[in-house]
């Protein structure tokens, strides 16, 4: 099933209106007051892809310099040692979380040193900033960055198109930008300052724009600007276009298909120019497509397809990942993209299209490198395969890239032979996964996570990949909620998104093995959030379009909760069973139950509205601390019967609890939040009165509001959510105690 990549609307608004030439320092260089004071040090929970890669590209100059880029998760850089992903665009903060969605890459081909990166996830009106052009000198070490009057969509649709952003072979002082609303821009100074094309005569369609640029390199002189370019158009009347004169004058390629939109093309070493078709722009849908070659020097169009779609009797399908091999004229591989039935697959050519080979057909695919690929059943080849490369400097070696993970062969030679590739999961240190829930037990593994499209996962250890996957029975997509019984060893339920019957389970052996619910409240489709009482003994499920429901037979059977709107945050006491705390945004009341959840009653009023979370301590009973948003950080100590405000937070999205610090009584309290106007992950061993920073502006990854908790047998660290770089972990710097 296709993985649905996460959006979510922003919870406070970034600058806007950014001029189209501002150039300023990277968060990485700002002032060092701003960094954490408390000397953390920061890792991934190891889970090892989970999300959309929609680009990746070989240098052509640099052997193994090789970079990826994410629809919501930033950009990395393959270190050639460990065969690990670096993540580039950590420093990038809550604000700007815009960015962390990357529209496209571009590498300067006479300088390895160079790297452009085209940021921004959303057009839509409510993504709170512009996008932005972030320039490198030294490999994404660091950055310098020029605003863009506009917006681009590294997670909408069409994202793996591409590429978007590219820099002239003969002279690296001129790039191109193909945009999704706005045309065609240049840049003559390496970057630092963008005009639209205006004699280039179409913007595509709305949305999807110009998919791709690059250039024809051949015969033009180094250090003068190459005189022809293509630029791929969503135009299904003209969909390539190209110039002659450097990018003065511009026309339709003459011949060309027509009815479908482009996706990738690339020049060969022969000067055939090989394009990629679907009739949508993928990722999720496409029904038809096709791959054709331009022979630039006769202007002949071969239609060279490895399967049609629609044929067979299966459903159709489109192209999108193209690969050229530019040691090996007439060497190319494509794949098929939203082939749900029977798999997509990837395609190998040696003489320009006249005859293909089927990847899939063959395939030897190691998933131990990520267990969650298997699905508890037999693994694919991939789906949302966008892009493709082959190492510039070993023919045998390629990467493609999938809606989870990246694969890469050492073999794929052998499938001209008629031989079997054998390929293993290349994601090692890309953690692209969006955070929902997080939860740390006193008792069983240290961390149990709840991720879109991937499921829940048991964290036995934080530097090993689960190794049985996600939970299963039933094996889940998006999972939004957990929660654990802190006085009943082992009982953890969760809920997620799925059929009748599929959206509920519990855990009696701390996620080892699950049971799915029998029942569901009446009358719902959501998942909502779940909760626990102390002693497992109920179970409240709120999931967000029928009212709260509760269960005393593990999931049987449900009964609606008298005193509670449908919309509302929940909590149970961790020490007593019988009482559960709630809150509405909506109005600013909160409410206790102490009859295990059947009945609630308001307890407070006039706290801040809008926004809630709540969670409660496992040492004390009757306390209870509220995450209000911009409305700041509450704690009740009676009960739920009246709220105090933290006057030390301006801002809190998330709380959690950890094990107390050394000759403390109080728990570790973590939020993320705005503490003396800096925004980052705070830790407070005081209850609150003090906080300290943990976080530091090189590791912000952007939004961090979703969920967040302490280890209660492991002072100092703290477990926090993301929304694409997965799982982050801290703990106190050596010698921090």
């Amino acid at each position: 099933m296709p993985l649905q990549r996460r959006q979510f609307i922003a919870l406070s608004a970034g600058a806007a209106g950014l001029a189209a030439t501002a150039t300023t320092a990277t968060p990485a260089a700002a002032d060092a007051g701003r960094r954490g004071a408390g000397a953390y040090r920061w890792r991934n929970v190891e889970i090892v892809g989970g999300g959309f890669v929609t680009g990746i590209i070989h240098h052509p100059g640099q052997r193994g310099l090789v970079y990826a880029r994410t629809d919501i998760g930033g950009a990395y850089r393959l270190d050639n040692r460990t065969k690990r992903w670096i993540p580039l665009l950590d420093w990038i903060g809550w604000d700007e979380w815009n960015w962390t969605g990357v529209e496209s890459l571009a590498l300067d081909p006479c300088d390895p040193r160079r790297l452009y990166v085209a940021v921004g996830t959303y057009t839509n009106d409510w993504s709170p900033i512009n996008a932005a052009i972030l320039r490198s000198d030294d490999q994404g070490r660091t950055f310098r960055r020029t605003d863009l009057p506009f917006k681009l969509g590294g997670n909408e649709p069409g994202r793996s198109m591409g590429e978007r952003l590219v820099v002239d072979p003969r002279d690296g002082r001129i790039l191109y930008l193909g945009t999704r609303n706005h045309g065609l821009w240049r840049s003559t100074d390496r970057g630092a300052t963008w005009a639209k094309v205006e004699s280039f005569p179409t913007v595509g369609k709305e949305g999807l724009g110009l998919g791709f640029v690059f250039f024809d390199a051949r015969g033009a002189r180094a250090g003068r600007p190459t005189p022809t370019i293509y630029v791929g158009a969503t135009d299904t009347a003209s969909p390539l276009y190209r110039s002659t004169d450097g990018g003065v004058t511009w026309a339709s390629v003459p011949n060309q298909p027509t009815g479908l939109l482009p996706h990738h093309a690339e020049l060969a070493p022969d000067g055939h120019v090989y394009v990629t078709y679907g009739d949508l722009p993928g990722p999720y849908e496409m029904y038809n497509g096709a791959v054709h070659k331009l022979n630039t020097a006769t202007g002949a169009w071969t239609d060279i397809t490895p399967l049609r779609p629609n044929t067979g009797g299966e459903a159709g399908f489109g192209y999108g990942g193209l690969a050229i091999d530019p040691r090996k004229p007439g060497t190319v591989m494509v794949s098929t993209m939203s082939r749900w039935g029977p798999v997509d697959d990837i395609f190998r050519s040696i003489d320009g299209g006249k005859t293909w080979h089927s990847i899939a057909e063959k395939i030897v695919l190691d998933t131990s490198g990520s267990p969650y690929l298997d699905f508890h059943g037999t693994p694919k080849i991939g789906w949302m395969i966008g892009d493709i490369s082959i190492d510039p400097f070993d023919s045998n070696k390629v990467m493609y890239v999938t809606g989870a993970t990246i694969f890469g062969t050492n073999d794929v030679t052998n499938a001209e032979a008629g031989r079997a590739t054998h390929w293993s999961v290349r994601a090692q240190g890309l953690e692209e996964t969006a955070v929902l829930d997080l939860i740390s037990p006193p008792w069983g593994p240290p961390l149990i996570s709840a991720l879109g499209d991937i499921g829940v996962y048991r964290h036995a250890r934080l530097d090993v990949v689960p190794p049985d996957g996600q939970a299963a029975n039933p094996v889940s997509g998006s999972s939004p909620g957990l929660d654990y019984a802190a006085k009943a060893e082992g009982f953890v339920v969760r809920v997620a998104y799925g059929g009748s019957k599929e959206r509920g389970a519990y855990s009696t052996d701390a996620g080892v093995s699950w049971q799915p619910f029998a029942g569901e409240p009446a009358g719902s489709s959501q998942p909502g959030r779940i909760v626990l009482a102390a002693d497992a003994r109920t179970i409240v499920w709120v999931p967000g379009d029928v009212a709260p429901h509760y269960s005393r037979d593990r999931g049987t059977t449900w009964t609606p909760v008298n005193g509670l709107p449908n919309q509302v945050a929940v909590a149970g006491d961790r020490l007593d069973g019988s009482r559960f705390y709630a809150f509405d945004p909506a109005t600013g009341t909160a409410y206790t139950s102490v009859n295990g959840g059947a009945t609630f009653l308001p307890s407070a009023t006039g706290l801040p509205t809008g926004y809630g979370k709540l969670e409660t301590l496992l040492d004390r009973t009757g306390h209870c601390w509220l995450a209000a948003g911009p409305g700041g950080l509450l704690k009740s100590v009676d009960g739920g019967k009246t709220y105090q405000v933290v006057r030390a937070v301006e801002e809190a999205y998330t709380i959690g609890f950890g094990m107390p610090a050394r000759g403390r009584t109080d728990m570790a309290a973590y939020i993320s939040g705005k503490v003396g106007g800096v925004r980052g992950i705070f830790r407070s061993d005081d209850a609150g009165t003090t906080w300290v920073r943990v976080n530091d502006d090189k590791h912000q990854w952007g939004y961090t509001g979703e969920a967040i908790t302490g280890d209660p047998r492991k002072y100092g660290r703290v477990y926090v959510s993301t929304n694409g770089r997965g799982i982050q972990y801290g703990e106190p710097a050596p010698g921090r105690w």
